[in-house]
């Protein structure tokens, strides 16, 4: 009898995650900023425009970034 084939499986990206993490051409993990859809009247010009902008995401959670994303650059 044939001996079967050994089928490697395909990773699953967790969806939540693609849509919340960017990965740079460089390896980073991008993220965006909390606290930036709504009640923006009170708070100031400066802060919105600073909400606005990508950040990198923190060392220590990088690695769980990449295990949800299979896929991207490592």
């Amino acid at each position: 009898m044939p001996k079967a084939k050994q089928v490697k499986l395909k990773l699953k990206t967790r969806k939540a995650a693609a849509k919340r993490f960017k990965l740079t051409a460089g390896g980073k993990v991008m993220r965006g900023h909390a606290y930036a859809r709504h009640i923006l009247t009170s708070k100031p010009s400066k802060r919105k425009r600073k909400l606005g902008e990508s950040i990198a995401v923190s060392p220590a959670d990088v690695a769980r970034v990449h295990a949800m994303l299979p896929y991207g650059r490592s």
